[in-house]
């Protein structure tokens, strides 16, 4: 199969950046594929909104851009968060006209929200499921344009690159596609692309208990670690402090950032708020900080979790606001005109990946990145809430400008045939199973909110044990999708572990207890295999 631009991942930067290169290009072709629905991606479960300065009398880019600043921990590149804060009106503005739609008050004005870390209302939203209207919106637009064609429930296993032709040649890696799976019958063939964009999303699932859905296995970081791309900063990962608790492992509901921002409290088991005592701004402090004091709470009490105590606030208007979260509460036994919320943190943004410039250029020809499964230089060791979308708008802007101006041309080389092992075992469910689990026992445990050179090094240690046993499933098991995102996470945590303890000092979302005051050089590792 062969097409001109390849997009793996159907959220809002994969998206965005097939709608706008299938419009410039009508005589080329566009294919997403997408492991799962078309819909089904990190965008659609967005509660909170978009980020932007839509009003300069009342905010400025200077707020905004100092916000992300301080909320990175000075990690962030200056330059490019100017330039992604600058750029914002213009692309929320061009998701308006293509049919997204965003609350306003009864003058028409964009009604906008306050997050943690946020000085100024800024955050334009839908209600509390921002995410589902621009995805609806984006997938509206598609449809008009007969030159893309989405691929949904097709797997991609690897990135095309040199090593895949035998060759000698010693000239920088290139991108020439990717090899897909169809997921009904298993068959694996090559796509070839003069251009490939990943745009996959996140890694939630890694740690068991995320915001993220089913889908976020990290797979497009893992291609590109495979691929000998640059990856950078995997060690901040960000834990949404406010996670609807059910006891049960598995994806958990996400209470946004905008409900602390309406003015909601958090509690201890006894009923005290306890933010106030951590930090100045209290509840709206930024994700890292309230996610590690809810997480000294807990250590301190032996509790489950805290609790989100909303029934001071005026419920007509809270109703309004948050009809979602309002009715999924309830529906979980919390009528929060009385009942608190029970939350916990829970894995929900990684803030490095694929190292790329300000075009979504990586370090390997003609493969671009755009949206979570990359690391800018915007976030730094934090991400400001609700800058997500935002950097995807505007990266995946920046990548189709990078297209315009420099037309690609496919590569007259011929692909090789995925190469089979040949081996007629089915996939073990329940040895995969209980290597993913173990996997994702060890990162809670381990690589969470809190970590220490100890841990660290122990699970350095037990990972090696899964990557063992995970190599030898790859290949003596026939080819799965639930086989390839074991092998895509077991890459991700040891990205995750290793670039952890090459960090020498707390930064954001990264809390090491060993770490405090600490300057000195960890030592150097040894690589793991790829699988």
């Amino acid at each position: 199969m062969e097409t001109h631009t390849l997009v793996i991942g159907s959220g809002v930067a994969g998206l965005t950046f097939a709608i706008k290169m299938a419009t410039e290009f009508p005589h080329k072709k566009v294919t997403i594929v997408t492991k799962a629905a078309k819909g089904e991606s990190n965008t659609k479960y967005a509660q909170g909104g978009v980020a932007v300065v839509s009003d300069l009398k009342e905010d400025s880019y200077q707020n905004h851009i100092q916000d992300t600043l301080t909320a990175g921990d000075g990690l962030c590149d200056p330059e490019i968060v100017a330039m992604v804060v600058k750029e914002g009106p213009l692309r929320l503005a061009e998701l308006i006209r293509w049919g997204a739609n965003f609350d306003r008050d009864t003058s028409g004005k964009l009604n906008l929200g306050k997050e943690g870390g946020h000085s100024e209302y800024r955050v334009v939203h839908h209600k509390d499921v921002t995410g589902f209207e621009i995805e609806r919106a984006l997938l509206k637009r598609i449809a008009l344009l007969p030159n893309i064609a989405i691929l949904p429930y097709h797997f991609t296993v690897d990135l095309i690159t040199e090593h895949h032709f035998n060759t000698t040649d010693s000239s920088p890696t290139s991108c020439y596609g990717a090899y897909v799976m169809d997921e009904k019958s298993g068959h694996v063939f090559p796509i070839k692309a003069a251009s490939t964009l990943l745009a996959t999303g996140g890694m939630g699932r890694l740690y068991g208990h995320t915001t993220n859905p089913l889908v976020a296995t990290g797979d497009g970081i893992a291609m590109a670690y495979r691929a000998k791309a640059d990856i950078e900063d995997m060690e901040f990962i960000q834990f949404h402090p406010t996670a609807l608790y059910e006891g049960k492992e598995g994806p958990a509901f996400l209470i946004s950032e905008a409900v602390r921002g309406f003015g909601a409290f958090l509690r201890n088991g006894k009923g005290e708020r306890f933010m106030p005592k951590y930090h100045p701004k209290a509840e709206l402090a930024s994700r890292d900080i309230v996610a590690q004091n809810i997480d000294r709470e807990l250590k301190k009490s032996g509790d489950t979790h805290v609790f989100l105590d909303v029934s001071h606030l005026e419920m007509t208007g809270f109703k309004k606001h948050f009809p979602n979260i309002y009715k999924r509460c309830l529906e979980a036994g919390y009528a929060l005109e009385k009942d608190m919320i029970p939350v916990v943190p829970a894995a929900h943004y990684l803030c490095g990946g694929i190292k790329v410039d300000r075009h979504g250029k990586t370090s390997i020809r003609n493969l671009f990145a755009c949206g979570e499964c990359t690391r800018t230089g915007l976030h730094g060791a934090n991400r400001l809430a609700s800058n997500s979308i935002l950097e995807a708008l505007v990266y995946a802007h920046n990548s189709f400008l990078y297209h315009k101006a420099n037309p690609l041309q496919p590569s007259p080389l011929s692909l090789p045939p995925w190469k089979d092992n040949g081996n007629p075992f089915p996939d073990d469910q329940n040895a995969i199973e209980q290597q993913l689990k173990a996997l994702q026992a060890l990162m809670r445990t381990s690589v969470g909110i809190v970590r220490s050179q100890e841990q660290l090094k122990k699970a350095e240690a037990q990972l090696a044990k899964i990557y063992q046993e995970a190599t030898t499933l790859y290949n003596h098991s026939k080819m799965s999708p639930p086989l390839c995102e074991l092998r895509n996470m077991v890459n991700l945590a040891h990205l995750i572990i290793g670039q952890s303890l090459e960090r020498t000092t707390n930064k954001g979302g990264y809390y090491n207890v060993d770490l405090i005051g600490n300057t000195e050089k960890i030592r150097d590792r040894e690589p793991l295999l790829c699988l």
